[in-house]
């Protein structure tokens, strides 16, 4: 079946027209999630340093806040998948989470951590996720507060001058409480939707300028009109080269991929036609 897809995406390219082709040789920024958790430890510096090793140029991470208010890598909220450990993030002690190694044996990442690490690497592009919506009730408002603008300053204080750093989320409050903090900042707006007219007016309507949508669904016509609207478009879950292709042909301007590394070598070496960083 996947040979089959991948034949099927090669052929639509074929079939493009000459000025269809070159509207979809625009760069496509992929980059690892979570820093490529299906080839390396998730949310681990080790992930990080190894997808950057293998020539990534993007990472995705999810940051959550302690219960002492320090800034911790974590998609989950409990760290029981990857870790012995059963506690949830925000019911913890940024010292007690330093104690926690993950079952392969690599420490929990914090967010100097990784904001240290690429503080010497320019042009690099990385999504900040925002995972406040769950559990809710970690984060009223003060304590949101308190977590947009620890989250903003810090990854900030050492961004390079080429890099683009992106604060994403799906919780709209915490994505509201970034804009009213630090006016005219970097935001994508994450829906579990295709781009549709309502994935595209919701972001109008917030005032933001990127969507991360499902790739399944999504239509290049959709995506057209995302961009028509100055909206870029951001796509996902990218865990093969099929889906990839299929992203580039549909007019992605960013995929995310758990297998960023195997993808990286199949554009190298089987699609290298398609421009990306």
């Amino acid at each position: 079946m996947k040979s089959f897809l991948l034949k099927l995406c090669i052929g639509a390219f074929a079939l493009m027209s000459f000025n269809e082709l070159f509207a979809q040789s625009q760069q496509i920024q992929l980059f690892a999630h979570r820093g490529s958790r299906f080839e390396f430890d998730e949310n681990t510096m080790a992930a990080f340093k190894a997808s950057y090793a293998a020539g990534l140029r993007g990472y995705e991470t999810d940051i959550r806040m302690t219960k002492d208010g320090q800034l911790v890598i974590s998609h989950d909220a409990s760290l029981g998948r990857l870790t012995p450990c059963k506690q949830d993030v925000e019911t913890m002690t940024a010292a007690e989470i330093r104690q926690v190694k993950t079952l392969q044996g690599n420490d929990m990442a914090f967010l100097d951590d990784l904001v240290n690490y690429l503080a010497d690497k320019d042009d690099f592009y990385v999504e900040f996720e925002m995972k406040t919506n769950a559990p809710l009730s970690a984060y009223p408002q003060e304590r949101l507060k308190e977590y947009c603008t620890k989250l903003y300053n810090t990854a900030m204080a050492k961004k390079p001058a080429k890099s683009i750093y992106v604060f994403t989320s799906s919780d709209t409050l915490a994505l509201r409480m970034m804009q009213s903090l630090h006016p005219g900042v970097d935001l994508l707006l994450i829906v579990n939707k295709p781009i549709n007219d309502e994935t595209i007016a919701l972001a109008k309507k917030m005032d933001i300028k990127r969507l991360g949508c499902r790739l399944e669904g999504t239509t290049r016509d959709a995506v057209k009109k995302s961009h028509k609207a100055g909206v870029l478009v951001s796509l996902w879950p990218t865990r093969s080269p099929e889906d990839f292709m299929l992203g580039a042909y549909l007019g992605a301007d960013a995929m995310t991929s758990d297998v960023s590394v195997s993808i990286k070598q199949f554009l190298d070496t089987k699609a290298t036609w398609i421009k990306y960083r």
